[in-house]
C-alpha cells in the first residue's frame, strides 16, 4: 500500500530498516500467521528471524550492542510487524519495555549485566503489574517484597504476563513498605524487582511458578501467563535503580512508551484489514459488477482509509514527542485511544465487506476480528486513556478567572 500511512521526514537509515522489516513481514510472517494462530503455536522461527535482524536491540544504545534507534523507528517497525501478525509485535513489545526501563532507570551494573544480552535476544524480557483482582487500579497491588538481609522475599500472584513463559527476565512491581512510613501514598511505596528465571512453565526457580498459558479469544501464539511468588528470594541489587519506592514511576514510564507501541499495533492491524477489504471488494462480484463499484462499499473504504491515516498520524506524533524528551502522556493516551478504537472499526468494516466469508477461519479477516479487541484493553482501557487525556487537558487549559 504505497499511499496510506506514510511518514515524512525519515532518514535513509530509518527507511532502510522499515523496508527490511516489511519484506520480512511479507515473506516470513503473513504466509504462516493464520496457521500458527489457529494452532496457538509460538512462532519460534519468526522470533529467530527478528533476532537476526537485530530488532530485539532496536532501541538499546550502541554501547550495549543495540542499534540505538528512536522510539519512532521502533513504533514504525511494530506497525509493520502487527500488520503481519499482532502476536509477534507483543513478543517484541514486552521485551522492549523492560529494556527501556533498564536503560532509563537501571543502575550501571544492571545495564551492563542485562542490556548486551537483551540486544542479542539471548535474554528476553517480560513485565508484570496486574493482579487477578487489580484491573486498572495499580495502587491496589497486594504483592509484597520484604527486606531480609541482602535479599528481598517476594510473595503474591501476578496476572497477564506477555512472554511469561518464554522470558528469562521479568520486571515485577510489588509493594515494599521498608523505608516508607505508615500512611505513605501507595504509589510511593512500590518497587520494581528484576527477577531472573529459566524459560518454561511450572516452578522455573525456587519460589517462582509460571502455571501455564492462559487460553484466549485472540492474541494467540504468544504466551500469556500468571506468575506466582511464594517466598521468592531476590538479591537487593536486583531492585531496579537500586532504590525502593520508585517502582510506580518506573513502570508508568515504561507503560507510556508501551501505549505508543499499542497505538502502532492498532495502526498495523487496521492497515492489514484495509488491504484485505479493498482487495476482496475488487474480486467479489454482485449484481454484475465488483462490489467495490457499489457506492455503499466505496463509502466504507473511504472511511476505513481515513481512519488508518488519522491513527498513523497520531501515533507518529506521540512517538516524536517522546523522542524529543518532552512529556508525552497526553499524546500517547490520545494515540492509543484513537488507534485502538479505529482499528476495531476498520476491522469490522473489512469483516462486513467479506460477508459470510469473513466468518470462515479460512479467511485472514476472521483472525483480525478476534485480535482487535485486545487493543481496546491492553496498556489501559479506553476509559483510563480518557481520564489521562482529560486530566492533562485541564492542566494545559487551566481556567485563569
Amino acid at each position: 500500500m504505497a499511499r496510506l500511512a506514510q511518514t515524512a521526514g525519515l532518514s535513509d537509515v530509518q527507511r532502510e530498516i522499515l523496508s527490511t522489516v516489511r519484506d520480512f513481514v511479507d515473506k516470513e510472517i503473513i504466509p504462516v500467521a493464520t496457521e500458527l494462530e489457529h494452532k496457538d503455536e509460538y512462532p519460534t522461527r519468526i522470533v529467530e528471524g527478528l533476532k537476526e535482524l537485530g530488532l530485539f536491540g532496536l532501541m538499546i544504545p550502541e554501547e550495549y550492542g543495540g542499534l540505538g534507534e528512536s522510539l519512532l523507528t521502533y513504533a514504525l517497525c511494530v506497525e509493520e510487524i502487527a500488520r503481519g501478525w499482532m502476536s509477534v509485535s507483543g513478543i517484541i513489545n514486552t521485551h522492549f519495555i523492560v529494556a527501556y526501563m533498564l536503560k532509563q532507570h537501571g543502575t550501571q551494573e544492571q545495564k551492563d549485566t542485562f542490556l548486551p544480552r537483551m540486544a542479542l535476544g539471548e535474554v528476553r524480557g517480560a513485565f508484570s503489574m496486574s493482579e487477578p483482582a487489580l484491573g486498572s487500579d495499580v495502587s491496589a497491588i497486594t504483592s509484597k517484597g520484604v527486606k531480609d538481609g541482602d535479599e528481598y522475599v517476594l510473595n503474591g500472584q501476578k496476572m497477564w504476563l506477555t512472554n511469561g513463559g518464554t522470558s528469562s527476565l521479568v520486571a515485577v512491581l510489588c509493594r515494599s513498605d521498608e523505608g516508607h512510613p505508615e500512611g505513605t501514598a501507595p504509589h510511593k511505596s512500590m518497587t520494581t524487582f528484576l527477577v531472573e528465571k529459566e524459560p518454561g512453565f511450572g516452578e522455573v526457580r525456587p519460589g517462582l511458578t509460571i502455571p501455564g498459558k492462559i487460553d484466549k479469544m485472540g492474541y494467540k501464539g504468544v504466551d500469556t501467563t500468571e506468575l506466582v511468588m511464594d517466598d521468592l528470594r531476590v538479591p537487593a541489587n536486583r531492585v531496579l535503580g537500586g532504590v525502593t519506592g520508585r517502582g510506580f514511576y518506573q513502570m508508568m514510564d515504561g507503560v507510556e512508551v508501551g501505549r505508543v507501541n499499542v497505538a502502532a499495533r492498532g495502526c498495523g492491524v487496521a492497515q492489514r484489514a484495509f488491504e484485505l477489504g479493498v482487495s476482496y471488494a475488487q474480486q467479489r462480484h454482485t449484481f454484475g459488477k465488483p462490489i467495490a463499484q457499489h457506492q455503499a462499499i466505496q463509502f466504507k473504504l473511504a472511511e476505513m482509509a481515513t481512519k488508518v491515516e488519522a491513527a498513523h498520524a497520531m501515533m507518529v506524533n506521540a512517538a516524536r514527542k517522546k523522542d524529543s524528551g518532552e512529556r508525552n502522556d497526553l499524546e500517547a493516551g490520545m494515540a492509543k485511544y484513537l488507534a485502538s478504537e479505529y482499528c476495531k472499526e476498520v476491522v469490522e468494516d473489512a469483516f462486513r465487506i467479506h460477508g459470510g466469508y469473513g466468518f470462515s477461519k479460512e479467511y485472514e479477516i476472521e483472525r483480525l476480528y478476534r485480535e482487535a479487541p485486545m487493543l481496546l484493553i491492553g496498556e489501559g482501557t479506553a476509559e483510563i486513556q480518557k481520564m489521562i487525556i482529560g486530566r492533562r487537558l485541564l492542566e494545559e487549559y487551566r481556567f485563569q478567572g
